[in-house]
């Protein structure tokens, strides 16, 4: 592949050197001598051929012999001309060849001004196609759509290299038949839908799936962002809208596929320009092409966004994006099936079971998995295995959802043993709640950025509804740590921050969201900012002073009533506490199979 010449302002500098060196080469070597000295010289047979000028007089050692001035001389004398009425008798008598200047000649001016300014205009178009295609293009190429148009022997994908999602490819090779065979659907008069829109969490294989959609079908594919058509210049993401649906009837049949829709689509009205950005003028294009194009030729219009409620309702309605296609976190069957996929490349051995991985990754999507896989091969490559056991799939879930451990930071005897009945708290109180996720693993080896220790759950199915009582006993285990503390040692640290933050907003939840609360009643006073992106950056306030007092009265005392139960709880497995920290703290970590192995010893009837 032929290396691309890279801009650098020193190539400028080598230009400008360059031109000033041939400058000084090609100008006549100049002396400017007084009037009586330049007679002189005259008279010393040192000048043969003097040019008269306006204002001055040039003498040439060699003999001209065309009648105008030399472009290359030899040397040069010059001097200012003066009112001298026997100037011309004098040189006549030294035999000097007398030339009248021609002040304005075609080739002296292409050479002082004409390539001067043809060599600083050509660093200049130099400078801005070298800079426009940094940019994606040059400046003829501004109103030029920037999808990829890749060919269908490119992709390499279809619907086995998508595990799962299976309601998803149901409902996509309806739009597949129909790029393959559309005779079956307009024979009864039916449409295709003009555009279908991927709509779930990051990560989940919404481009894969449109990939697949180009894979099976076999025909062109157009793959462009939604940030691709904003640009700082008004009229050009309209004029790059156009020039792709152009590209498309002209490619039909084919799939276009717009990435991000929510950068392009965002409701008009919501941005700082009121009406009149370029975004909006965008969109606006969008809406016309969309309704402009013909439904049954066979240009099919993909989408993907995880905030769908951001959405200009514009875009939603029948005949644009009519059809949407929920493209969720894959369950417990969709993730072994994942998992299947991505550890046909590497080399892993026989024992590792798939289910308990798969189990224990609850709200993994496909890139999560991908990215686990890729952490427990890069884990064997680091020890020196030959193959990837089901080791280092543990090691790469507890850096992932842990984050990575720190065996440099040193705990003092204290903070240690804080940090062992804090996580021990947590098991216990999981243990003795019966809706609450089995303990898999308890560690007390920092981890991350702010973690000194952690006591992990595994779910045993994925679950898509809680109950009240499972939301409760769920505060229960967060503020075990905090209980445990203050049992032990008759104080309270900083280490529970974030279970408190957990355990405050399922609280807050339970009271404003979910209606589970007898004083607020059957009544939802908080909206999700987003219901894809786990945070949202607004929400909205939708009741009075009154009510946000007793929301936080009520928040208060669920937390305080489920405290004290933990402190109740604790109280009474006092010594099963005991023993659980204290060899938590010699082993600083304990699998499941250990802590129910503590749990059954202390359960056992006396002797």
């Amino acid at each position: 592949m032929e290396k691309k010449l890279q801009f650098s302002v020193t190539y400028i500098f080598i230009a400008i050197a360059v031109f000033l060196l041939l400058q000084s080469w090609l100008s006549p070597r100049i002396n400017n001598v007084s009037y009586s000295q330049f007679k002189s010289y005259v008279a010393e047979d040192k000048i043969n051929s003097v040019v008269i000028s306006s204002n001055l007089l040039k003498g040439y050692e060699t003999l001209v012999t065309s009648k105008k001035e030399p472009m290359f001389p030899e040397a040069l004398y010059v001097t200012p001309r003066i009112d001298d009425r026997n100037l011309v008798d004098f040189l006549e008598k030294h035999e000097v060849d007398i030339i009248a200047a021609n002040e304005h000649t075609f080739l002296r001016t292409l050479l002082s001004w004409i390539l001067p300014t043809l060599f600083f205009v050509g660093v200049w178009m130099f400078m801005m196609r070298r800079m426009g295609q940094g940019a994606g293009g040059g400046m003829m190429t501004l109103g030029k759509s920037k999808a990829k148009i890749i060919a269908q022997t490119d992709l390499g994908v279809n619907f086995d290299s998508v595990a799962g999602q299976e309601e998803a490819k149901q409902e996509l090779a309806e739009v597949i038949e129909f790029l393959k065979n559309p005779g079956k659907f307009t024979r009864l008069g039916a449409r295709i839908p003009k555009g279908i829109l991927l709509v779930g969490p990051p990560g989940t294989g919404k481009t894969l799936l449109a990939k697949a959609v180009a894979g099976e079908s076999g025909v062109a594919f157009f793959s462009i962002s939604g940030s691709d058509f904003i640009e700082m210049f008004v009229g050009l993401g309209a004029a790059r809208v156009r020039d792709l649906f152009e590209q498309a009837n002209a490619k039909a049949p084919c799939i276009v596929f717009i990435d991000e829709l929510d950068s392009l689509g965002k409701a008009r009205g919501s941005g700082m320009m009121g009406g009149h950005d370029e975004r909006e003028q965008t969109l606006n294009q969008l809406l016309a092409e969309m309704d402009g194009f013909e439904v049954n030729k066979g240009v099919v219009i993909l989408a993907a966004t995880n905030r769908p409620e951001i959405l200009d309702p514009a875009l939603l309605r029948p005949g644009r994006f009519d059809r949407h296609i929920l493209v969720d976190r894959p369950d417990l069957k969709e993730r072994i099936a994942i998992l299947k996929v991505h550890v046909k490349g590497i080399k892993m051995a026989a024992g590792v079971d798939l289910e308990i991985i798969a189990r224990r990754t609850p709200g993994f999507t496909g890139a999560d998995l991908a990215n686990l896989v890729n952490e427990a091969t890069l884990l064997a490559v680091r020890k020196g295995k030959e193959q990837v056991e089901e080791g280092e799939f543990e090691e790469a879930i507890d850096r992932i959802i842990a984050g990575l451990e720190k065996k440099n930071r040193v705990l003092n005897e204290l903070e240690k043993k804080t940090v062992a009945y804090h996580e021990t708290g947590h098991a216990l109180v999981a243990t003795f709640r019966k809706t609450a996720e089995k303990v898999h693993k308890i560690s007390i080896v920092p981890r991350g950025i702010g973690a000194l220790g952690y006591t992990m759950q595994l779910p045993t199915e994925d679950r898509f509804l809680m109950s009240k009582t499972e939301l409760l006993e769920k505060i229960d285990v967060l503020l075990g740590g905090r209980a445990a503390e203050k049992i032990v040692f008759g104080e309270i640290t900083t280490g529970a921050q974030n279970d408190l933050q957990r355990a405050t907003e399922i609280a807050r939840s339970m009271v404003a969201m979910y209606g589970m609360n007898e004083k607020l009643g059957q009544v939802t006073y908080l909206q999700p900012a987003s219901q894809f992106l786990q945070q949202g950056i607004f929400q909205q306030k939708e009741f009075s002073d009154q009510t946000a007092l007793l929301i936080d009265e009520e928040v208060r005392r669920i937390v305080d009533e489920r405290m004290t139960g933990v402190e109740q709880t604790l109280t009474e497995q006092r010594v099963l506490l005991e023993k659980v920290a204290q060899t938590l703290l010699e082993k600083e970590a304990l699998d499941d199979e250990e802590f129910r192995m503590l749990l059954a010893e202390e359960n056992q009837p006396a002797a």
